[in-house]
């Protein structure tokens, strides 16, 4: 999981917010409330919060209504609005119990043994019978293999299950009469997207950090350099005005000219 401490409210997404618990959210609203822009976002950062939280304003502030709430797993705390408005929301976390609840948003933010739990609440007859969809949210943040065998035969020593075992992966059995389906589980390390930057662009922001505007040592010789070679390919061929207007395939010449006679032709011309 990663680092709570991290998230701002600016850096919250439908992603991230997985990683927090109803306290974080009240957390985060009290100090994003002191940004500049907070107010223009409102909206926005209630819509990712609610993806992954269930969130109820509270009309009636009563000890027996927040006692309620509060039974039914909600926590309770004030935010503001706008300068003249602050509202009493009871929030709590989406549970994850079926494999519908399951997302491309939240499958990184499970464990290998939640995502069993979740299997074996909802399996009837193999990993076979999940649909389409489900399965590639599942095989995004988890690498997943399944054996089939006869009962006696699954926990052989030294193979697959033990194997696998011993490798972090948890495992979930389904009995088929005298055989077992099991299902083996180890969560994938989330891979951070990186945007692609040329090193020209890394080297003019080095520059930049640097403060200086003169040519780094030995940049001299690589211009000199390339200037030769920019003179060098002004006489060199350049394909792309070799066109057809280039160059001809017909000729002019007197018909008379080229005629032959027949005689002038032997067999070992090889005209065919």
């Amino acid at each position: 999981m990663k680092d709570k401490k991290a998230i701002t409210i600016k850096t919250l997404n439908k992603s991230n917010v997985w990683d927090l618990q109803e306290n974080d959210i009240f957390r985060l609203w009290e100090a994003g409330d002191k940004e500049a822009d907070f107010r223009d976002n409102i909206r926005r950062y209630t819509d990712i919060i609610r993806s992954a939280f269930e969130i109820e304003e509270i009309k009636i502030d009563k000890p027996g209504v927040l006692k309620k709430y509060e039974e039914r797993g909600f926590k309770i705390g004030n935010v503001r609005m706008d300068d003249s408005t602050k509202v009493k929301w009871a929030i709590k976390k989406r549970p994850i119990t079926r494999v519908t609840d399951l997302t491309y948003e939240n499958i990184h933010h499970i464990s290998a043994a939640k995502l069993i739990e979740v299997l074996d609440r909802n399996f009837g007859s193999g990993w076979e019978s999940l649909p389409q969809n489900i399965k590639d949210i599942i095989e995004k943040g988890f690498d997943i293999s399944t054996t089939t065998l006869p009962q006696e035969r699954l926990h052989k020593v030294g193979g697959m299950y033990e194997k696998k075992v011993a490798d972090g992966f948890e495992v979930l059995e389904i009995p088929k009469g005298t055989w077992v389906e099991a299902i083996f589980a180890k969560a994938k390390p989330e891979i951070e997207k990186l945007r692609f930057r040329p090193e020209s662009e890394l080297e003019e922001e080095k520059r930049r950090k640097s403060g200086s505007s003169d040519l780094e040592e030995g940049e001299e010789e690589d211009i000199e350099e390339r200037e030769i070679l920019d003179e060098d390919d002004e006489d060199a061929f350049d394909e792309d005005k070799f066109t057809e207007e280039s160059y001809r395939t017909t000729f002019d010449a007197d018909p008379d000219d080229l005629s032959l006679e027949a005689e002038d032709i032997s067999e070992d011309d090889g005209v065919y």
